[in-house]
C-alpha cells in the first residue's frame, strides 16, 4: 500500500477543531487531543439542552400562570381546566405573556372563565 500523509486536510481538521475549542479553558483549547474530546462533549450536552430548554420554559410559563391564578382565588389546575371548558384555546406562553405584566387583563380572564363555567 501506497503511503498517504494527508498534510493539508489534517491540518485543517485539527484547525477547525481547535477553532472550535478557541473558547475553551487551559488545555481543552490548546492540545488537540483533549479538544477534540471536548468538542465532542460540549456538542452532546448542546443536543441535551436544548431540549432541557424547552422544559425549563415550560415550567417558568407554569409557575407565572399560577401565581397570577392564586392572586384571584383559583388554582392553575381549575384555570386550565376552565380555560379548555370555555374553549379558549390559549397556550401558556401566550397566558404567562399576558399574567406578568398586567395583572387586570389576567384577572379579567379568571373572572371570565369562572362566570361563564358557573
Amino acid at each position: 500500500m501506497t503511503r498517504v500523509k494527508r498534510g493539508s486536510i489534517a491540518r485543517r481538521y485539527r484547525k477547525d477543531i481547535l477553532n472550535f475549542a478557541s473558547g475553551f479553558r487551559g488545555a481543552h483549547s490548546r492540545l488537540f487531543r483533549t479538544a477534540n474530546q471536548q468538542e465532542g462533549r460540549a456538542l452532546a450536552c448542546a443536543y441535551v439542552d436544548r431540549n432541557n430548554r424547552k422544559r425549563k420554559f415550560r415550567r417558568l410559563w407554569i409557575a407565572r400562570i399560577n401565581a397570577a391564578a392564586r392572586k384571584n382565588g383559583i388554582t392553575y389546575s381549575s384555570m386550565i381546566h376552565n380555560l379548555f371548558g370555555n374553549q379558549v384555546f390559549l397556550n401558556r406562553k401566550t397566558l404567562a405573556q399576558v399574567a406578568t405584566p398586567d395583572a387586570y387583563c389576567s384577572s379579567r380572564l379568571v373572572r371570565e372563565i369562572n362566570n361563564e363555567k358557573d
